[in-house]
């Protein structure tokens, strides 16, 4: 199994990452992929990618940090390429449900983001949340630009899917699929081709049920790919198996 997103930087996570990481090897975890969220989000991701074999990590700007950290498409490229292991661009996107960030401030960067994927040929990994369509008009204009877009821990519509599917995207399932109020996340997850889905916690966000309401952690996809794999209608090592084969192959580790 692989957490194709999880925050190791964040607490409580960070200052007990060698039993976090024994507790995901325990359940079957072989990668994870730690996202980086600000500058001081990075600095701490390039010190657990080091000294961690299994855990691999990326570059960017959360919409929510965009108004403490705006980067040109020159500067994400460069702090990307710092190491081999950086295999991502993100998490980057939309928020206007919250709007910490100006709209403004956000689609700039996340321009940015999108350019600096496609001349690093990483796949960028996107927030979308209450910007389905300005995050679809923005995406629309790099189709023949073999833009990999990974749309992570998608609760948006089916509407919103079905449109993305057109751009070649990947979609990641969280915790929320677990929920109990989530039937239509759930019927859009059963839409969406199993070779174009993969799983992640967003820990320590977003635990599944029957932990929901914890501090999550990278183990408990455990629970999320059994309920996927419900939704799916494949046996459980199908799901982890080809979910597995999915993040290899978007980002390249095969």
């Amino acid at each position: 199994m692989i957490d194709s997103h999880c925050h190791l930087d964040h607490e409580p996570l960070f200052s007990d990452l060698k039993n976090v990481i024994k507790r995901s090897q325990d359940v079957g975890i072989t990668k994870m992929l730690t996202i980086s969220t600000s500058l001081k989000s990075f600095n701490n991701i390039k010190g657990i990618i080091k000294d961690n074999t299994m855990i691999y990590g990326t570059f960017g700007i959360h919409p929510h940090e965009v108004k403490l950290n705006k980067l040109s498409k020159n500067e994400i490229v460069n702090n990307a390429n710092f190491d081999k292991k950086i295999i991502g661009i993100g998490e980057t996107g939309l928020d206007f449900f919250y709007e910490n960030s100006e709209k403004e401030d956000q689609t700039t960067s996340f321009i940015n983001h999108i350019e600096a994927s496609i001349e690093l040929d990483l796949p960028v990994i996107i927030h979308s949340r209450d910007a389905e369509d300005e995050t679809f008009n923005i995406l629309k204009e790099y189709k023949q630009k073999n833009l990999k877009i990974l749309m992570h821990c998608f609760t948006g519509s089916l509407d919103f899917a079905k449109k993305l599917m057109t751009l070649n995207a990947y979609f990641s399932a969280s915790g929320i699929i677990t929920f109990k109020n989530a039937t239509e996340l759930q019927n859009t997850f059963k839409y969406i081709p199993i070779e174009k889905t993969l799983i992640e916690t967003d820990s320590p966000f977003l635990a599944p049920v029957p932990n929901r309401g914890k501090k999550n952690e990278p183990s408990f996809i455990k629970h999320t790919a059994q309920k996927l794999s419900e939704i799916k209608d494949v046996t459980l090592e199908n799901l982890i198996l080809k979910t597995t084969n999915n993040f290899n192959n978007l980002f390249n580790l095969i």
